[in-house]
């Protein structure tokens, strides 16, 4: 063969090699063209249309009609299930037979009963293997079924994917049929794509780019799709580039095979996985549930990211040991992740080790044979990462510590508050339904009914429900979801204060519990006969009861200043209870917040807060779950009318002010400020009627505090992030995931924002800023469309925030006192069942053990709150036969048997430290 000439035209070679694996150009004469032979249409083909989503059994008991392809089907969410009936041709023996099928909409293929593979255009899936190998006895005839949901891969857009659903939008049928599928097509595809990524990664003025795409342009001169016979010659041709090792200053890249599974979508293949990773093979990677703390712990989680944040990959130590390892997954294996990102991974640090999971992401499977290495196993080149395959070649992770990178510290509204809300139902039900498991000898712990409402609730912490970006039909089903959850939960709590109070004396009534672990002395509001409430100040012990406390005159038994309200001349209010000072303005914003004792003001001179601001909110592409940086720059203050502040609660336990605000032509809030007797924050009660498009809402505090690091809540801790963006990261914390709480501190003193369904904030210099609404339009145009609730709250503090007791007053705000008929007599006194010595440590969970023999057992869970070590006492008034510490799991340590000493257990702690206790309960009394 004559020698190949050399390589001229780098730009019209590229191109050359791109048409000959094209999908879309000259398939009539090139590679790609012949990646699929032999074809025959299906046997028979019918379907059903149906609005209802059923399970399998119950629909291949529908009535199919016959169907053929070009047939339309819909509308938006309706399903259309095919039957599809098969008969391999005898001559395809020995050969790789797939289905093909291509359709609008998102496929699924059931076989024999149970689901196993998606099929999307979108997604590029568009065959499913019906065998790799045709054998002689193997059946010709078999009968699947493809399930299609009428919206796409991310909705049902109008023009686009990302626009706005479009309610009447019909699909359609476009192939369905056998073919032949030739591997060795699909191995050259794989190289020849490879090639391409290397030569444009690296551009055209570098030496290996060159060789790259000589070697390509190589191929292209040798390879016939006609003549398979010439198909070796081309793949040695790939076989020697890819044969050149690669020298040691390369990245290595461990490649392990991952399946994105969303088990909220897939329960059964999540139950196969299930059995295989009990065998030993696989990887379990994240919990069964997205709360990896509530059913499963795990080391090893992947963050569902393209390219790590400034070319960096995180080995995170989590807040408390031990480490967790964080990887960026769900990278498709195309040739430019092979050639390491073009430059997302690192070139600097004294290991360059990456770990890269790939898989075709959320289009209906796992790892693909598309991800083949480089070169089919020949060697590494030297312009590529070494990349190794599978586990073999990395310690299991269970056995290897982390590599030696630079360590670094990373991580709609209606169904935020079903979130939280039934977070806290269902916290609330553990504990009292224990409490009454350990005084009752009668009572059933409701373990099964927990079970099925902490699934409900942990199904729709999914990542595309909890978070707002799924379609409405999704939104409206965990709406229903968190309405069983409360309706169940109450019956639960009330069955449980019964329980508990059963054989104590005192008049009947009303039961008031604190479910928290430190004594609260709150004003509640207690009902009465016809609907009607009254204020009360009551007293409630850690995890405990207290009576209803009996009518007297208030005033004089005031343990702390009483609450003044006064409205000046001009409209403006002041609430003050001798703790903190609240002036608003006639508007309802506020100058001024002083903490009283010391006489510091908290508001920054000449500024306002609870200003209600809106941005426009258009993000490049992905519109509900993006917030753009850019959006920073359109702010606009939203300003009320003078006059529209009001007087609600006149003092004594509570003061309040309310006043409305036009937000825009479409949308108006109302609210409440409150200000309790003896609390050391101010609330605020908001109602917002919210009909906007592409804007977002948030409410400002400028603080007169100065500091370079904001505080945020997150699960069993809290993190700190800049209030500046000196750098890129800094700026790409722009927004920041929270929890209850942020808080802004300088030496000596502080303001925290507190919140109870809210998880974005932000502190940009001195300003406090919690995201309130947004309103997307896709993949739900409805989003946050509507009637909604929520309350806030200022903290003003002296010292640190863990010092003043931020924590535990947010947890008071999301944790209200309970009160809760008690059809038994309610008792007569006070009665707490836990309490910790310790401010630094939270007893955040009581619940039964999930696998005690006897069923009477507990597990506490605690955690370090502030970030420290310490030393505390839990001190228990259960009977209490045995303690030991256990993991998450419930398993119990060996070497963790507990002395109990004078009804109290010693614990200590690090900073963050989450520590599991199971408690065996002695047998009640008969």
């Amino acid at each position: 063969m004559a020698a190949a000439p050399a390589l001229k035209h780098w730009r019209t070679t590229l191109e050359r090699v791109e048409k000959f694996v094209s999908p879309l150009y000259f398939t009539d004469c090139n590679l790609r063209g012949r990646l699929f032979g032999a074809s025959c249409p299906v046997a028979v083909l019918s379907s059903f249309l149906t609005p209802e989503r059923l399970p399998y059994q119950e629909a291949v008991q529908r009535d199919f009609r016959p169907a053929q392809v070009g047939d339309s089907f819909g509308p938006t969410w309706w399903t259309c299930w095919f039957r599809v009936e098969l008969t391999i041709p005898e001559a395809w023996v020995g050969q790789e037979v797939h289905l093909c099928w291509e359709s609008d909409g998102e496929g699924l293929v059931w076989r024999d009963g149970e689901p196993v593979q998606g099929l999307t255009k979108e997604g590029e899936k568009t065959s499913y293997v019906l065998t790799d190998r045709l054998g002689e006895r193997d059946p010709r005839s078999l009968t699947l079924y493809v399930e299609v949901a009428c919206n796409g891969l991310l909705g049902a857009g109008k023009g686009s994917m990302i626009a706005a659903p479009d309610p009447e939008k019909m699909f359609q049928l476009s192939r369905a049929e056998l073919a032949v599928f030739h591997r060795d097509v699909h191995m050259l595809l794989v190289d020849l794509e490879l090639l391409l990524g290397i030569a444009k990664g690296l551009g055209k003025d570098n030496q290996r780019s060159f060789q790259a795409l000589y070697t390509a342009n190589q191929m292209v001169n040798v390879c016939d799709p006609d003549q398979p016979e010439t198909f070796p010659v081309a793949q040695a041709l790939a076989s020697r580039f890819f044969g050149q090792h690669g020298g040691e200053s390369q990245h290595t890249i461990h490649a392990t095979g991952h399946c994105h599974i969303d088990t909220g979508w897939e329960p059964a293949q999540w139950r196969g996985h299930g059995e295989a990773v009990s065998a030993g093979p696989e990887l379990l990677s994240a919990g069964v549930w997205e709360d990896v703390l509530r059913v499963l712990a795990a080391r090893h989680l992947w963050l569902l990211s393209t390219a790590p944040p400034d070319h960096a990959r995180l080995w995170h130590q989590a807040l408390s040991q031990p480490e967790i390892e964080l990887e960026f997954g769900e990278l498709f294996p195309t040739p430019y992740i092979f050639l390491g990102g073009a430059g997302w991974l690192p070139c600097t640090g004294p290991l360059p080790t990456w770990r890269l999971l790939w898989d075709a992401g959320q289009r209906g499977g796992g790892a693909e044979d598309r991800g083949q290495q480089p070169g089919q196993g020949a060697g590494q080149p030297q312009c590529l990462p070494l990349w190794l395959w599978g586990w073999g070649w990395w310690p299991h992770p269970d056995h290897a510590g982390p590599p030696e990178a630079p360590e670094q510290y990373g991580w709609a509204a209606q169904i935020k508050k079903g979130n939280r809300e039934c977070e806290r139902i269902l916290h609330d039900v553990e504990l009292l339904s224990s409490l009454a498991l350990a005084r009752s000898a009668q009572f059933l712990y409701p373990a099964a009914q927990l079970q099925h409402l902490w699934r409900l609730l942990l199904l729709n912490q999914f990542h595309d429900v909890v978070t707002g970006s799924c379609i409405q039909m999704v939104a409206e089903e965990a709406m229903c979801h968190y309405e069983d959850i409360r309706s169940h939960g109450n019956t639960l709590l009330s069955a449980a204060a019964a329980a508990l109070c059963a054989g104590e004396p005192g008049p009947e009534g009303l039961l008031i519990v604190n479910t928290l672990p430190w004594k609260r002395t709150e004003v509640m509001a207690l009902p009465k006969p016809g609907g009607a409430h009254s204020l009360a100040l009551v007293t409630v012990p850690s995890m405990g009861y207290a009576p209803v406390p009996p009518p007297t005159s208030l005033q004089p038994l005031l343990p702390q200043q009483p609450v003044f309200v006064v409205q000046e001349t001009d409209g403006s209010v002041t609430l003050d209870n001798g703790i903190i000072r609240v002036k608003l303005d006639p508007t309802g914003r506020l100058t001024s917040l002083v903490l009283v004792a010391s006489g510091r003001e908290a508001i920054a001179e000449g500024a306002v807060g609870n200003q209600f601001v809106l941005f426009d909110d258009v993000p490049l592409y992905w519109d509900a779950w993006d917030v753009m940086d850019y959006h920073l720059e359109t702010r606009k203050p939203v300003l009320g009318q003078a006059g529209t502040l009001a007087v609600g609660t006149e003092g004594g336990l509570r003061g309040s002010a309310w006043f409305l605000l036009q937000i825009s032509p479409n949308s108006r809030l109302s609210q409440e400020v409150v200000l309790d007797v003896g609390c050391p924050y101010v609330r605020f009660h908001t109602e917002v009627h919210w009909h906007e498009a592409h804007k977002f809402l948030k409410v400002e505090f400028p603080a007169r505090v100065r500091s370079s690091q904001a505080t945020y809540e997150i699960q069993f801790g809290h993190l700190q992030r800049p209030t500046h963006y000196n750098t890129s990261w800094d700026w790409a914390r722009f927004e920041v995931w929270a929890h209850r709480w942020m808080d802004l501190s300088e030496h000596g003193f502080g303001l925290a924002l507190l919140n109870d369904c809210k998880y974005g904030a932000s502190v940009r210099g001195s300003i406090l800023s919690l995201s309130l609404l947004r309103a997307p339009k896709a993949p739900d145009a409805t989003a946050d469309t509507g009637r909604h609730e929520f309350t806030y709250a200022l903290m003003p503090h002296k010292g640190s925030f863990q010092d003043a007791g931020v924590i535990q007053a947010a947890y008071s705000l999301n944790f209200p006192l309970l009160a809760l008929p008690a059809p038994s007599p309610a008792p007569a006194t006070s009665w707490s069942a836990f309490s910790v010595s310790s401010p630094a440590v939270l007893l955040e969970t009581v619940k039964q053990a999930e696998s005690s023999p006897q069923r009477r057992s507990l597990v506490l869970r605690l955690y370090e709150a502030h970030g420290s070590h310490v030393d505390c006492w839990l001190h228990l008034s259960l009977p209490v036969q045995e303690a030991i510490l256990c993991d998450l799991l419930e398993r119990p340590d060996p070497a963790g048997h507990l002395t109990l000493r004078d009804s109290r257990l010693k614990l200590t702690f690090s900073p963050f430290q989450v520590l599991s206790l199971l408690l065996v309960l002695q047998p009640p009394p008969h």
